[in-house]
């Protein structure tokens, strides 16, 4: 695909330049970060040292104060190198944007220039073993002890949960509030708090560098000065912040759904059967032409929704559909960009092999398509 509208020529050196250092850094190790199923911390103090992480950040914390623009060109190059790399986009573009809206001054002096050095990496947890896309029914408590807070429960499907050090938690902080969602409040809780403890790295289908777990809070003692905005406010700033990570997740399935167009045009060009190209076979034009289209119109899409979440507009009900429409969308690509590739789709040495495991999840988390299509049915008056 073209660049997009709003890139000037900053961009396309910043875009330049991160893919050069992609190249050199992490194309060359990423097969031995699947195999090793993590990504190492090294990698994370390259991307901190390059000024990778958190640039959107204020200067007076040590953040470039860069705009979105840059975290889109982020995230395309992660997902084009693979989906394993998805945990710097959640850090960057997800749990450090809720320090830097809700975080009071010391906080934001504690934390913020340890996210742009890579010295510390950031998780969100909300999802529990009993309650994922019903937020509210968490039940992860947080009681008031004199300046600490004693927190107990579990969760799980945390994405970075083995390399985090500063974990945003949704907790109960009311468990008598008469609307569920009422009584939610954000914490951070730190590595190395007492009672903390990270579970098993999960084995997942894809996304095997990926380092997702499950964390486990055992009357862990967390200062209220970890106290993420105000007391029992969390819900809505989960649900304030959450048009944004929908729209990463669009962004990250379009990506691979061009970079798996790419990948069979070229494969199919060059592929014989029966004393011709693949590329040649009627079939083999449709299909491509039909994915290109797609490809096209998701863009297209993508492009207008970027702009207008800059522009600060409330686009909830068309980032929902982005994400359930862009996933799906790369869902269904890889199978066919697969059966193009024949017996060599199915080989773990081709690309597309990877994606075809690595696409399905971006259909579930961070609000399965089921719930995204409840949202718009919602704001629709249906």
């Amino acid at each position: 695909m073209g660049k997009y509208r709003f890139e000037e020529d900053e961009h396309v050196m910043f875009r330049k330049s991160l893919r050069k250092f992609l190249e050199k850094e992490a194309v060359p190790q990423y097969e031995q970060w699947e195999k090793d199923r993590l990504i190492p911390k090294s990698f994370w103090k390259r991307l901190g040292e390059m000024g990778f992480l958190c640039p959107q950040v204020e200067e007076q914390y040590g953040g470039l104060e860069l705009d979105f623009r840059y975290a889109v060109i982020i995230g395309e190059e992660m997902e084009r190198v693979g989906a394993s790399l998805t945990g710097v986009g959640l850090h960057n573009d997800i749990t450090v944007p809720y320090i830097e809206a809700y975080g009071n001054e010391e906080q934001k002096q504690r934390w913020l220039p340890g996210c742009i050095s890579g010295d510390f990496i950031t998780a969100i947890a909300m999802t529990e073993p009993g309650a994922g896309s019903d937020l509210a029914n968490i039940s992860t408590t947080a009681v008031r002890d004199g300046d600490n807070y004693v927190v107990n429960g579990q969760k799980t499907f945390i994405t970075n949960g083995i390399n985090s050090t500063h974990v945003v938690v949704a907790v109960k902080t009311d468990t008598k509030a008469e609307s569920k969602h009422r009584g939610i409040s954000l914490l951070m809780i730190e590595e190395g708090m007492p009672g903390f403890t990270k579970g098993r790295k999960l084995d997942k289908v894809g996304l095997h560098a990926q380092d997702t777990s499950e964390l486990y809070f055992e009357d862990c003692v967390v200062p209220v000065a970890n106290l993420i905005g105000e007391e029992n406010k969390g819900f809505t700033y989960l649900m304030e912040k959450l048009q944004q990570e929908r729209l990463v997740v669009a962004m990250a399935a379009q990506t691979a759904s061009e970079d798996m167009l790419e990948m069979t045009v070229d494969y199919v060009k060059s592929r014989q059967a029966f004393g011709k190209p693949i590329s040649a076979f009627q079939n083999t034009q449709f299909k491509l032409v039909e994915i290109a289209t797609e490809v096209e119109l998701g863009h297209s899409f993508l492009e207008s929704l970027i702009e207008e979440h800059m522009a600060g507009k409330d686009i909830v009900s068309k980032v929902s559909m982005a994400k359930y429409w862009l996933t799906d969308t790369a869902k269904r690509i890889s199978g066919e960009c697969m059966q193009l590739h024949g017996g060599y789709g199915y080989m773990e040495e081709y690309k597309i092999a990877r994606r075809y495991r690595d696409i399905p999840v971006a259909a579930i988390y961070a609000g399965s398509n089921e719930i995204m299509k409840t949202i718009v049915a919602k704001r629709m008056g249906l």
